[in-house]
């Protein structure tokens, strides 16, 4: 375990110019640079409220909070894991000519959309305070099912990152495994809209306990019940050890496929 902790610390400089590379690549040739993370979930949240609150007419308080939170949640994991995917690819240049621990890349990609995230979580509070809701102290909690959920995205990463340099299809199919995520994830509609057997299926969603989780905290006040924390921990700590075990049994592959 030693071995590994100073192998990280030996290339930590080379993850922060990964992130770095990662953030400058997203934003290039952008004159709002990084503020367009800041407008984009605002300006999404304007268009979607005014068509999901007035014509299908859904009973939820503060909407807007609701969607926007929902919208934290999933983009990150999306643009975490999406990124993530390709991210072995992408730097086959660099991992053909020297020794770089691989899953930095894919680290480097979870790190830079948590970047992101920040973004998004300011103009979620921007919005509560412009909308005069009160700040509760749950919401200093809220790092909890951010960080649980990076850990759950980031083996997610490692495993489509291993899957992506052997099979190159899995970049178009998981495209349309997010959109099929997307309304299976409690993201525009409340849950209590849904038919009994539809909402087994979406409570068995992995984000859905975060995402719930998150706007407890955030909108509600409320704290999650001892099960709902466990269940957390316990699908972050899976999906990331299934994610390592997948890349570090094929990673001495990558430079035969990249």
């Amino acid at each position: 375990m030693s071995t590994y902790i100073q192998n990280f610390l030996k290339f930590q400089p080379l993850l922060v110019e990964l992130v770095a590379r990662d953030i400058k690549i997203k934003y290039r040739r952008s004159v709002l640079g990084v503020l367009w993370t800041l407008l984009n979930p605002l300006f999404m949240m304007i268009i979607l409220s005014v068509v999901f609150s007035n014509l299908f007419k859904f009973d939820v308080e503060n909407f807007p909070l609701y969607l926007l939170s929902g919208q934290v949640i999933f983009n990150f994991f999306s643009d975490a894991t999406t990124s993530s995917m390709n991210s072995i690819i992408g730097s086959a240049g660099l991992i053909k000519k020297i020794y770089v621990p691989k899953y930095l890349f894919v680290l480097s990609r979870v790190l830079s959309s948590i970047i992101n995230v920040l973004a998004s979580f300011s103009a979620l509070i921007l919005v509560m305070l412009a909308l005069r809701v009160e700040l509760h102290w749950p919401i200093l909690l809220v790092w909890f099912p951010m960080i649980t959920l990076m850990i759950f995205s980031l083996g997610v990463g490692l495993f489509l990152a291993a899957a992506t340099v052997k099979f190159r299809d899995i970049q178009h199919l998981y495209s349309v495994f997010i959109t099929a995520l997307t309304y299976l994830t409690p993201v525009i509609y409340p849950m209590s809209i849904l038919p009994g057997w539809l909402y087994k299926i979406v409570q068995l969603n992995p984000i859905t306990n975060y995402l719930q989780m998150f706007r407890g905290f955030m909108l509600n006040n409320t704290m999650p019940s001892l099960s709902e924390l466990i269940l957390a921990i316990v699908e972050a700590v899976t999906m990331l050890v299934i994610g390592l075990y997948v890349f570090y049994k094929n990673q001495d592959e990558f430079i035969l496929n990249i």
